[in-house]
């Protein structure tokens, strides 16, 4: 990610144009937003020679290697999409390119200068035909259901630009987030469980269940407070935003309570639980205080629960 972008629109004219879509509200290209876009450039180039070296030293015969290769660069495609999204939540890009979607005529380019939100677009695509290819290949349950997976969650991306832009609810934005984990969990699990029906997977699986639960009411408190607005201190909730977040909050402590009842299978999920409690409420005041650009705070709560899903999925002790 490179130099700033201006696109010519002050905040204040940005924000009295919500209503009159499509229209670019431009975050702001700050040395973090540089220093990250490095790193997320760095974690897609490690995906890729994770998925050359799973094809080139698989011993299972031409066609299983290429897969399971693909199958590699799939998930680490998956996980810097995510947080590819908080950081465009984080850093104020959420319409960046307006309503546009999928795509605008100087994406690409876009992309180059460092717009999180271009490059979010970009690996989405790429995610999609890598799926694309694995169902050509290897067509399973497990792969049709992927691909199902993507264009449902694309179709809810662009959902999302409306819930910014104050024209669809945020039911939009928290189902996009419940979506983008669970393309991320079947390739994830497809990966280390071969031949695993995923479905009858996550139906088994109750600590997934309280971990999605959470992410689903985190995608909803992003919608429901809007683009560029705070929650608002609160003891007693007293509009939509504080009655989300509440709720979210609830199954926050419901996600510890569940992998704590369940110790010790899921030792590790356990405890980053307990710390992304901590990780929320900070992430709470940094909203309050910067609602536009949060920061770096909704990038690291992802990144949490990211590694929540590697510690129950791999049974990390």
């Amino acid at each position: 990610m490179g130099s700033n972008i201006n696109h010519g629109v002050t905040d204040e004219a940005a924000y009295q144009g919500l209503n009159a879509l499509p229209h670019a509200v431009e975050g702001e290209m700050t040395s973090a937003v540089r220093v990250i876009g490095w790193l997320i450039t760095g974690m897609l180039l490690l995906a890729v020679a994770a998925g050359l070296w799973q094809g080139i030293t698989g011993h299972q015969g031409l066609l299983t290697d290429v897969v399971n290769g693909l199958k590699v660069s799939e998930v680490g495609f998956a996980i810097v999409l995510i947080l590819l999204g908080s950081i465009v939540e984080g850093f104020g890009y959420g319409l960046s390119l307006g309503t546009r979607w999928p795509y605008t005529r100087n994406i690409v380019v876009l992309m180059v200068r460092g717009d999180p939100e271009a490059a979010h677009r970009m690996v989405a695509t790429l995610v999609g035909l890598i799926a694309l290819a694995l169902v050509i290949l290897s067509p399973s349950v497990s792969t049709i259901s992927g691909l199902s997976l993507i264009v449902v969650t694309a179709l809810f991306g662009m959902g999302t630009l409306y819930v910014l832009a104050g024209r669809a609810p945020a039911i939009v934005h928290g189902t996009h987030g419940l979506l983008a984990y669970g393309v991320f969990l079947i390739y994830l699990t497809g990966l280390v469980y071969p031949g695993l029906n995923f479905w009858a997977y996550l139906g088994a699986i109750g600590a997934l269940h309280a971990l999605l639960l959470a992410v689903f009411l985190g995608g909803m408190t992003t919608g429901q407070r809007g683009f560029g607005t705070a929650i608002g201190p609160f003891v007693k909730p007293q509009k939509a935003a504080q009655w989300t977040i509440a709720a979210h909050i609830s199954a926050a402590l419901l996600l510890v309570a569940t992998l704590g009842w369940m110790m010790p299978a899921y030792p590790i999920a356990f405890y980053l639980a307990v710390a992304q409690v901590a990780v929320g409420f900070l992430l709470f005041h940094a909203v309050n205080l910067k609602p536009k650009d949060p920061g770096v705070m909704v990038a690291f709560h992802q990144s949490m629960v990211l590694l929540m899903c590697l510690a129950i999925v791999l049974q990390w002790r």
